[in-house]
């Protein structure tokens, strides 16, 4: 048996490596930080409304009586927990939807939250909130984001989404 030194097929592609914004759909992350927004806001009326004024109702979490309670510390951890966990549904919705890169994408919703977040309170010359309170809460909004997106990575392994498309299970 002699060996053939020529190659007998298409020689093998250059291994290059990919990009940050490989694999990114921007649609998801959007959507997601959509989900982020309108998810925090319903659990912080719905919170305020249920465990701190009973009889108030939802609406009442955003009168002035209930600013009151939002710069307290109760109520800046409540709304540290909150909002975090808006970013987690968020960051759920925008990995579940792109179908790949879950973590990033979530990671992503939580980049968005913080940029957003930093536009409304630039021109604000009042802030309410502490510094340390703004720097906690960005500090918390990619992991938080992150964490939804791996939330759906494994959601999608359990039902079998992805052995639906023909991919292999991670």
């Amino acid at each position: 048996m002699q060996y053939d030194p020529q190659p007998t097929g298409t020689p093998p592609k250059p291994i290059e490596p990919t990009g940050f914004f490989t694999g990114i759909q921007f649609r998801p992350i959007l959507t997601g930080a959509i989900v982020d927004f309108i998810a925090s806001f319903v659990l912080a009326a719905f919170y305020y409304g249920f465990y701190v004024a009973p009889n108030s109702g939802a609406a009442a979490a955003f009168e002035e009586e209930a600013a009151k309670f939002w710069i307290s510390s109760d109520g800046l951890a409540a709304g540290l927990v909150l909002g975090s966990l808006g970013t987690l549904m968020g960051g759920f919705y925008a990995g579940y939807k792109a179908k790949a890169l879950e973590m990033k994408h979530g990671a992503l919703v939580g980049l968005t939250s913080i940029l957003v977040g930093l536009a409304m309170h630039s021109g604000d010359s009042e802030n309410q909130f502490p510094e340390w309170f703004m720097a906690l809460s960005f500090a918390a909004a990619m992991p938080a984001g992150a964490l939804g997106g791996f939330f759906a990575e494994m959601f999608k392994g359990a039902t079998g989404a992805n052995a639906r498309r023909g991919e292999p299970s991670r």
